[in-house]
C-alpha cells in the first residue's frame, strides 16, 4: 500500500483512511462528507490527490507517441494546455484509463492516470522502444492538491497567486516556498479550481499554507458525490473493461482525423455497428440512493444497469448514471430495483448540478 506525502497530515486531522487504487487515502475528515461536499459546492475544499500518477514524456517524438497512443488530437491545443483523453485497448476499444494530458513545453508533458494505471500507462507510451522519447514515472516526487470551489482561486491567491490565476484547462508555472510547481486548470468536481503539483519536500507547508486560508480539507468521498453530480465518469463504474469511449458518451475525446492510434480500429467498427448500450442520467423520487449494479427497468423488461448511483446532497435526491438501451431518451420513467425494491426514477439530462 503506498502513502501520500501528506499522509501524517490527514492522520493529524482524525481523517478516515482506505484503500484506493493502491494507496492508503482519507475518504472523509470528522465534517464528513457531507460537510465536506458542501463546502466545495459554496466556498472552497482542498482534496489530496496524490495518489494520481504522472508519468514525464520528454524529448523528441514526445508529441507524436502521445498522438499514437491516446485517442484525443493534441494538435486542437498547444503547450500550455490540458487535454483530457483517453487510452484504449487496441481488440475490443474498451477505456484502459481516461486520462487528462497536461502539455507543458514543445515535447514536454505530464500525462495524468488513475491510480492504478500508472504502469499500464508508462508501457503503453513507452512501447515505440529505443529511439522514443523518455517516458518516465515522476509520481514519487511530487503532491497533488486539488483546490476546488466557487472561492477557491480567491483564497488560494494569498498562497500562490500565480497558481490561482491560470485559466480553465491551462498549464502554467510558479513557484512555493522557492521551489518549482506546476499548475493546471482542472478538476474533477464540476465547481471551479486548479490542481497544483508540488515537490514532496514542501508538500505539507503548500497545505498548511492553503487551509490556513479557510480551505476546507476534503476526502474522496466528497469528491465521489461532486464529480457524480457533475455527471463526470469514474474509471471501473463509466469506463473500463468492456465499455468503449463510445458507450460513455465521450465522443469528443476522439480524434478521428488526427491519424492512426491506438484502439481506432475497434472503435470505429463499434460506431459504424451502432452503439450499445449508452450512458444516460436518472433522477430518483426521494431520498433513497440508486446502487451500483441495480437494473433499470422500463415498463417491467430490463432495459439497462446502473453504473454509478448515490446521495445528491445538492438536489436532496437519490441520482444515478446508468447503461441502458439507446431507445431510453430523456424523459422517460423507470424503476431501478434497489435490493428488491422498486425505486421510480427518471431519465435526465447530466450534469445533473
Amino acid at each position: 500500500m503506498r502513502h501520500s506525502p501528506l499522509d501524517a497530515v490527514h492522520r493529524s486531522l482524525g481523517a478516515r483512511m482506505v484503500p484506493f487504487g493502491g494507496w492508503e487515502m482519507p475518504v472523509a475528515y470528522p465534517s464528513g462528507t457531507l460537510e465536506e461536499h458542501r463546502a466545495c459546492r459554496s466556498a472552497a475544499v482542498v482534496f489530496d490527490v496524490s495518489h494520481l500518477g504522472t508519468v514525464r514524456v520528454a524529448g523528441a517524438g514526445a508529441t507524436d507517441a502521445l498522438q499514437r497512443t491516446l485517442t484525443n488530437d493534441l494538435g486542437k491545443v498547444a503547450p500550455g494546455r490540458a487535454q483530457y483523453t483517453h487510452l484504449l485497448d487496441p481488440d475490443d476499444a474498451s477505456v484502459v484509463d481516461d486520462i487528462i494530458v497536461w502539455w507543458l513545453a514543445e515535447d514536454l508533458f505530464d500525462v495524468m492516470p488513475n491510480a492504478s494505471n500508472t504502469d499500464g500507462v508508462v508501457g503503453a507510451l513507452g512501447a515505440g522502444g529505443g529511439g522514443g522519447p523518455e517516458v518516465r514515472d515522476t509520481t514519487g516526487e511530487r503532491a497533488v492538491l486539488a483546490v476546488q470551489g466557487p472561492e477557491a482561486r480567491a483564497r488560494l491567491a494569498a498562497v500562490a497567486p500565480d497558481a490561482a490565476a491560470v485559466g480553465r484547462f491551462r498549464v502554467a508555472s510558479f513557484e512555493f516556498a522557492g521551489l518549482p510547481c506546476t499548475v493546471a486548470g482542472t478538476g474533477y468536481t464540476g465547481e471551479d479550481g486548479v490542481e497544483c503539483a508540488v515537490p514532496v519536500a514542501v508538500a505539507e507547508e503548500f497545505w498548511r499554507a492553503v487551509t490556513a486560508e479557510g480551505v476546507v480539507p476534503a476526502g474522496l468521498g466528497a469528491r465521489d458525490t461532486l464529480r457524480l453530480e457533475a455527471g463526470l465518469p469514474l474509471h471501473g463504474h463509466e469506463l473500463g473493461p468492456g465499455i468503449t469511449t463510445l458507450n460513455a458518451g465521450l465522443g469528443w475525446v476522439v480524434g478521428w482525423d488526427k491519424g492512426p492510434f491506438r484502439g481506432r480500429d475497434a472503435l470505429a467498427a463499434q460506431r459504424d455497428a451502432g452503439v450499445t448500450p449508452v450512458l444516460r442520467g436518472f433522477r430518483a423520487e426521494g431520498r433513497r440512493p440508486p446502487r451500483d449494479g441495480a437494473t433499470v427497468r422500463r415498463g417491467g423488461a430490463a432495459v439497462g444497469t446502473v453504473s454509478s448511483g448515490n446521495f445528491s446532497p445538492t438536489l436532496g435526491c437519490g441520482i444515478a448514471l446508468a447503461f441502458v438501451d439507446p431507445s431510453v431518451a430523456e424523459g422517460d420513467a423507470v424503476v431501478i430495483d434497489v435490493r428488491g425494491t422498486e425505486l421510480p426514477a427518471t431519465c435526465v439530462p447530466t450534469p445533473f448540478v
